[in-house]
């Protein structure tokens, strides 16, 4: 949702743009059944958890082929249990580490060069991360500084902003993708696209955390980074709704530890097995996406997308979340059809599971940064959400939102639970572009 001012400009006006948000999220946890728990077990409820986000957007574009953004941010309150305890997170606005902290920090600052290759242009509209105006249709766009990897790859228009779709990590982004980037998100880096009207290329490269769910990033980039291609294709499988297939292949280089390592040193000694032992430099993990979107009217309003990935689930979880496969199915549905044209209502369901090395080492009480129950009964997560967005005004919007867990943390012994949330999203964005 964005609502956008036009400022009247001259022909020597220069573009820009101006903006805030600030999204409120309560959810509540009842209580579920869980005969045991770990040290990273999502905790039995009751419990309620307020969390809320603020943002501001600014970006200007000094010259026609390049646009600035710099967009601080700052994120306070908590999720249900800390943000532990499930692959599929509840909350996609949390930050999981409380080494992070509440105070203000820079999300994003990063350089956006535009390179025609022909005279063809297109309308884009202002967003939040876009002046807007004219664009050359056939073009090579250049990303660096400091932003989200996820601001370039893996994006889907049904399922990619968790202040006004779907909440739970397994629809903001492919769970199996461990996207480089510190505990909030971010990271330094850079990508490179190639844009035609039909299908596109993408190529980027991005530094790593320091430690697993870390808050530095690794500055050591001859051994420390992760690498990812994407290639979109346009389908036309409905008459005048093409589709869109993103597939993405990826690697990170790190000092992570291995899964099986950590087994066989706790074989060895009795003990309990600690993957962070068994970190070593430039260690490598690889995996691969796919992401599917398909409209089903023609102003791409009311449509259906689908993610599956999967990674090799041998060393351990780094940055995004822990699950080594995913599976995810859902809709968005535009209120046009009860004449609510603003309003939007989605339905979603997604399997998150792990390897085998993976579910063993948390079956023997191993920790990860998000996981650990002490033992493991070994069922893949699964999560189906619903939710009902009302758009009040056009800088307010409402939802309501239900979440079925199944397995929480891949666990069969514990759950189900139900995550019943209530969001607030505030958002105004105006400009000149």
């Amino acid at each position: 949702m964005v609502a956008c001012a036009s400022a009247s400009s001259g022909a020597d006006s220069v573009p820009y743009l101006v903006g805030g948000q600030t999204t409120v999220v309560w959810q509540h946890l009842p209580d579920f059944r869980s005969p045991y728990a770990g040290a990273r077990s999502l905790r039995p409820g009751p419990e309620d958890a307020v969390s809320h986000t603020y943002t501001l957007y600014t970006g200007i574009r000094p010259l026609p082929w390049l646009d600035v953004y710099v967009v601080p941010e700052m994120v306070r309150g908590e999720g249900i249990g800390s943000g532990l305890g499930l692959a599929g997170y509840t909350n996609g606005e949390v930050i999981r580490n409380p080494a992070a902290g509440m105070d203000p920090y820079l999300g994003r600052a990063f350089l956006r060069v535009t390179v025609p290759l022909g005279d063809e242009k297109q309308t884009t509209a202002r967003d939040v991360l876009q002046i807007g105006g004219a664009l050359p249709t056939r073009r090579i766009v250049m990303t660096g500084g400091v932003l989200a990897a996820a601001d370039v790859f893996d994006t889907n228009h049904y399922a990619n902003n968790t202040r006004t779709q779907f909440l739970n990590w397994s629809f903001i982004n492919n769970t199996a993708w461990d996207f480089a980037a510190d505990t909030r998100g971010y990271s330094r880096g850079g990508a490179i696209e190639w844009i035609e009207d039909a299908w596109a290329v993408r190529l980027g490269a991005f530094q790593m955390p320091e430690v697993a769910n870390g808050l530095d990033l690794d500055g050591d980039l001859l051994h420390s980074h992760g690498d990812q291609v994407e290639l979109e294709l346009h389908p036309a499988v409905l008459p005048g709704r093409g589709g869109v297939v993103r597939v993405m292949a990826y690697q990170n280089h790190a000092r992570m530890g291995e899964y099986r390592d950590a087994l066989a040193v706790a074989a060895e000694s009795g003990g309990v097995p600690d993957v962070t032992k068994t970190r070593r430099q430039d260690r490598l993990k690889y995996g691969f996406t796919l992401n599917l979107e398909q409209p089903l009217t023609e102003d791409r309003d009311t449509g259906l997308f689908s993610r599956v990935g999967w990674n090799d689930g041998a060393t351990e979880t780094f940055a995004y979340t822990e699950a080594d496969w995913t599976a995810s199915l859902g809709a968005q549905v535009a209120g046009g059809w009860w004449r609510r044209h603003e309003d939007r209502a989605g339905l979603a369901v997604a399997a998150n599971g792990l390897s085998a090395a993976h579910a063993d080492y948390l079956r023997a009480g191993g920790l990860g940064f998000e996981l650990g129950d002490g033992r493991l009964s070994y069922r893949p997560e699964t999560i189906v959400e619903s939710y009902y967005l009302l758009q009040m005004v056009s800088w307010l919007a409402l939802t309501l939102d239900y979440q079925f867990i199944a397995d929480p943390g891949h666990n069969a012994a514990r759950g189900p639970i139900s995550v019943v949330s209530l969001r607030l999203h505030l958002q105004y964005v105006a400009g000149n572009g």
